[in-house]
């Protein structure tokens, strides 16, 4: 019994009381392994496991019954759970942020006298990070025809298609018949006329057959998955071949960024846990591919202004990128002050005077390519 924890330690390491685990053991949520001589509950260490997955899953929110289907999973191992907890809690924290963002914005307008109007207001509360965002996207979101190449390069002779995380249609190849995923309706409303089909669907949990698609492409997309391992194996499951534009969130990589490396420490926190490269290519059981960014790219994600760095100064090139949102107003601010600073002053242009010769820097994106 020496590795067993009493009934009571574990109530009071855990947080909750004796009886809430009493009702567990009666529902068969969680069964203790052992007795103690006396006859009280005894928690070996998988049981205590168990019991931190149960925990995790009901202050997110779920049911009883849901999170007993989740625990029970057998596909499902610890690091399955542990990934897909950390998922859940970073969307959890991307939706905190972006409420957060909207309600400074409301406090500004109203310091202003200015009455924001209910649909705004409602706006708050929208469930998806992108739809707090989405509607930013059309104005400085576009294909970049030199990156689109390799990823339809990358999908060979493929004529069925699927786009998870499709957004507004962004690279889908015109040439080949695609079928597109998205689960913000934000983002579905922005597709263009006669774009591809959009169901509304999460990358863990595509709602198709086994190999359904010739291929499965995503792009700039992966990192608001809440499981990005699950999401790239249901991927391979539903395709022959997977193409995922993403990026290496190895440190070597980010601190090639001056934003990241001299502005905005806080990227790092958005990356901690995160999945290695290795592990996203074994998912996929491909290869990852570096793509460069061209200094005049015309998508405007996070890294896409490494040359033009004035664009960072503006709210409307910030506003259609995730990473601003999920760090946070304050640390928005800062970096923004800071590099207004160093614009001004010359600082920025000395210290990074070696980027006007290149035509195309290496930020850390990747192409990974699995499959015939």
């Amino acid at each position: 019994m020496e590795e067993h924890l009493t009934v009571g330690r574990v109530a009071e390491l855990a947080g909750v009381t004796v009886r809430t685990l009493h009702h567990y053991d009666e529902i068969g949520l969680l069964r203790p392994s052992a007795r103690t001589v006396g006859g009280y509950r005894a928690y070996s260490p998988g049981d205590v496991e168990r019991l931190r997955e149960v925990l995790a899953y009901r202050r997110l929110g779920f049911g009883l019954r849901e999170i007993a289907d989740l625990v029970d999973d057998p596909a499902t191992d610890a690091v399955a759970h542990l990934r897909r907890l950390r998922g859940l809690l970073v969307e959890q924290r991307d939706q905190a942020a972006a409420m957060v963002m909207a309600i400074d914005r409301e406090l500004e307008a109203r310091a202003m006298g200015i009455r924001t109007t209910p649909e705004e207001q409602l706006r708050v509360f929208g469930p998806q990070l992108y739809d707090a965002i989405g509607a930013a996207y059309p104005a400085t979101r576009r294909t970049e025809p030199r990156i689109a190449a390799r990823i339809w390069e990358a999908l060979g002779d493929a004529r069925t298609v699927l786009n998870v995380g499709a957004g507004t249609g962004s690279y889908e190849p015109p040439d080949r018949e695609v079928t597109a995923v998205e689960p913000s309706a934000v983002m579905r409303a922005q597709r263009p006329a006669g774009a591809a089909p959009s169901v509304a669907a999460t990358a863990d949990n595509l709602p198709f057959e086994d190999q359904s698609f010739d291929a499965a492409m995503a792009v700039s997309t992966v990192h608001h998955w809440p499981d990005p391992v699950a999401g790239l194996r249901e991927m391979r499951r539903v395709a022959r071949r997977v193409v995922v534009f993403t990026y290496d969130a190895d440190e070597t990589s980010w601190r090639r960024f001056w934003l990241t490396r001299d502005y905005l420490p806080e990227f790092a926190g958005l990356l901690a846990g995160w999945p290695s490269l290795a592990e996203l290519a074994r998912a996929v059981g491909g290869r990852a591919e570096p793509v460069l960014v061209p200094w005049d790219c015309a998508d405007g994600f996070f890294e896409a202004h490494w040359r033009r760095p004035e664009a960072y100064l503006d709210e409307h090139v910030r506003r259609a990128v995730s990473v601003w949102t999920r760090v946070g107003p304050e640390a928005e601010r800062r970096a923004v002050d800071k590099l207004r600073d160093d614009l001004e002053s010359g600082r920025w242009a000395e210290r990074n005077r070696d980027l006007v010769a290149l035509d195309a820097a290496e930020l850390g994106l990747r192409l990974l390519v699995s499959g015939t």
